[in-house]
């Protein structure tokens, strides 16, 4: 295991590659270059740029997050040869100077969604991401992408870009032909384009997890729950088409078994990375906010969250995810430095555990 921090770049990130190196643990990034539009190529002067300044911090950087994939591919239109043959170049260029997993997702239109970025914790007045289902009943798609763009602190977030949601109404209505079927043909002929390149070069794919894990505004998703995700790695048959597992995004569903799911997609070889944190459900299966990694701040086991993990994919690359404001801190929502900080020491000191129980028996 390799335990990894989302950082957005020294001129996007409230959090410096200083801060990240001292905390115990880390060896290094899952990077992210946040001013690239679906569908652009990554070149190999800003990836350069990039690596070399987290390398120059003591860092590694082998995972690479949300090259993000053009709408025209999941709609199927007849533009989508060119963003995959970009996202093959992009593939080639990474390779070059050293990721070994690209994280990606593939929902429709909207990427990971709450109806509010900073809700407060009556318990111990910190915030965090919150998503309740009847306030989202009271919003258009718009609502709720202005919504966002207000409570983001003046940062980027990732996958809610202002110029790929600019011409949302448009594209939500070409999606009224998409049903699940139809998104799963056109995820296929997107894995047939790329996974020969991921293999000739040695990059694994990564799939993220529906954020929350049903569909959303009519929209269909295809990631939430161990069958979906059977039917993404039976897609192309390659180690290449792997999984990131989310454990909030897949614990946002509660019939969700998350060591389970671990466990069989571990066996199979196909995690080579996993986002890991934990969340509170709050009287309802589709109202949660997301608590501190400890296990009894939340409803997700840690614990046997983080065995699975050892004992079915224990290379796999681990980060702490969306943690909550503390101690006074204004950042990007959901990625501060304090209590991402806390919960990868916690993630940290849970595997210690894990390890030295293993070796005793």
């Amino acid at each position: 295991m390799k335990m990894t921090f989302r950082w957005y770049g020294s001129n996007s990130d409230s959090v410096s590659l200083k801060q990240i190196k001292q905390i115990p643990g880390m060896s290094g990034l899952m990077g992210f270059l946040d001013y690239k539009a679906a569908g652009e190529v990554w070149t190999e002067e800003e990836i350069k740029a990039y690596i070399d300044e987290v390398h120059a911090a003591g860092l590694e950087c082998e995972v690479i997050e949300s090259v993000n994939v053009h709408e025209d591919i999941k709609l199927g239109l007849p533009t989508r040869d060119q963003y995959i043959e970009n996202y093959r170049i992009t593939i080639r260029n990474l390779a070059k100077y050293g990721v070994k997993v690209i994280v990606y997702n593939f929902m429709p239109v909207l990427d990971w969604l709450r109806t509010d970025l900073a809700r407060v914790i009556p318990e111990d007045g910190s915030n965090s991401l919150y998503y309740d289902e009847a306030e989202l009943g009271q919003m258009t798609p718009m609502d709720i992408v202005r919504r966002t763009a207000e409570s983001s602190n003046g940062f980027s977030l990732p996958d809610w870009e202002p110029e790929r949601l600019a011409d949302l109404e448009r594209v939500m209505k070409l999606y009224k032909d998409i049903d699940e079927e139809k998104l799963l043909e056109n995820y296929k002929y997107f894995l047939e384009g790329i996974i020969p390149t991921c293999e000739e070069v040695g990059i694994k794919m990564a799939c993220h997890p529906d954020d929350p894990g049903w569909p959303i505004f009519g929209l269909p998703r295809l990631a939430h729950d161990q069958a979906g995700f059977d039917k993404i790695v039976e897609l192309v048959d390659s180690p290449a088409n792997g999984l990131c597992l989310c454990t909030g995004s897949l614990g946002s569903n509660v019939a969700n078994d998350l060591p389970a799911i671990i466990r069989h997609f571990g066996e199979m070889g196909r995690v080579p990375c996993l986002h890991v944190r934990n969340i509170k459900h709050l009287g309802s299966d589709r109202r949660f906010r997301e608590s501190s990694h400890l296990s009894s701040d939340g409803d997700l086991d840690l614990y046997e969250i983080m065995k699975a993990c050892y004992e079915t994919c224990p290379d796999a690359y681990i980060r702490p995810d969306h943690g909550r404001m503390i101690w006074d801190e204004v950042g990007r929502p959901g990625y501060g430095l304090y209590d991402r900080a806390l919960g990868a020491t916690y993630l940290n000191g849970l595997w210690e555990a894990i390890d030295k129980n293993a070796k005793r028996g």
